[in-house]
């Protein structure tokens, strides 16, 4: 699958159940929610890294 550019998170399409996992998957719609919050576009590359191994371990 590769490694995926943490700004398009949150234009990604949610998988249409969330596993529930302790650190959760990129497609989950908690994580892609969670990333829609912020203003992705605008933060740098490793804000944006940062704040997606946030919202995938909360």
């Amino acid at each position: 699958m590769g490694k995926k550019d943490p700004t398009r998170i949150a234009d990604m399409k949610p998988k249409k159940k969330c596993c529930r996992k302790s650190t959760r998957c990129l497609r989950c719609p908690v994580v892609i929610h969670r990333m829609g919050k912020l203003d992705c576009h605008k933060m740098s590359k490793k804000q944006a890294t940062k704040a997606l191994k946030k919202a995938r371990a909360a």
